[in-house]
């Protein structure tokens, strides 16, 4: 395939597998949203509410695509890396995207205003895109966490109440997570890495979307484990400047002999494949996504 490859590490033998093959849920995904939105221009299908939420989402995604294909090429430092995703904020904010009235669950609904474009949103989708990006390393982890998360904000979508998300937003995600789901089946089973132009994209689509679905507190419950993944790894590096690293048994099993990721504090001591430490990680954003749902029920 004409594509760099990457070596993977966590495998006996280290092969080298092809890289950046995100790039293909971004064209992908971005090709559909526009079709959505010239769809609607000419003939009136989708209705407004879906054209309106499809073209800065597919903007999101060329923005986060590009930014991701960057960090591939430069390979960006993390101080200069985290503030990128402000640039795919942008077409939110132009387009003023999402709902400045919020519900809180201490305050009650509070209205931003002007604070919520300028600052909420922004937020959001630096936030959710650099913990997106943070959590990686193994086979699947980088493309089944945010299929489990996207897939819980679709289900939020679909069954939350009508006066509180925006549910024809739902159409949008239809061949996202169809792209994703393809991509994480040939990652899950290492023949492919999705790089970071996978990983922004992914982050920045669901970050886009939580806030043109009216979804926000859903995505906030629905990344709990990538947030807990980015505190372990940022609380460790700066306090004593020490990264996580798992380490490969004879066996080819993995195990950790510390607990400074989500990955070696499930592997602590504890010898398990590959597979297993990605299904049981996966498992609990299955959980939190869950918890995302019920929680936008009971709103």
């Amino acid at each position: 395939m004409p594509f760099p490859r990457a070596v993977d590490y966590h495998k006996p033998g280290r092969p080298e597998v092809p890289n950046g093959l995100g790039v293909f849920y971004v064209l992908a995904s971005s090709a559909y949203l526009f079709a959505l939105y010239v769809s609607h221009a000419f003939w009136g299908l989708p209705g407004e509410e879906v054209a309106s939420g499809a073209l800065p989402l597919a903007c999101c995604l060329l923005f986060g695509g590009f930014l991701g294909l960057l960090d591939d090429w430069m390979d960006l430092r993390w101080r200069y890396k985290a503030l990128t995703p402000l640039v795919a904020s942008l077409p939110l904010v132009a387009l003023r995207q999402g709902h400045p009235v919020m519900a809180t669950y201490i305050f009650g609904k509070i209205n931003f205003g002007i604070f919520y474009y300028l600052v909420i949103v922004p937020t959001i989708v630096t936030v959710t895109t650099n913990v997106v990006n943070q959590l990686g390393g193994l086979n699947g982890l980088e493309t089944l966490c945010p299929l489990t998360v996207m897939a819980g904000l679709l289900a939020a979508t679909l069954l939350g109440p009508a006066k509180a998300v925006n549910r024809s937003a739902a159409l949008l995600l239809i061949v996202p997570i169809l792209a994703l789901a393809i991509l994480a089946a040939l990652n899950f089973t290492g023949r492919i890495f999705v790089g970071n132009v996978g990983s922004f994209s992914f982050g920045i689509t669901l970050a886009a979307y939580a806030i043109i679905a009216n979804v926000e507190q859903a995505l906030l419950i629905a990344i709990l484990p990538y947030v807990a993944h980015a505190s372990l790894v940022l609380l460790n590096y700066f306090l004593w400047r020490r990264l996580p690293a798992l380490k490969l048994t004879p066996e080819g099993l993995l195990y950790a002999e510390h607990r400074r990721s989500l990955q070696t504090l499930l592997a602590y001591k504890r010898p398990v494949s590959e597979r297993r430490l990605v299904l049981e990680i996966t498992g609990l954003f299955a959980l939190s996504s869950a918890l995302a749902v019920l929680a936008t029920l009971l709103s």
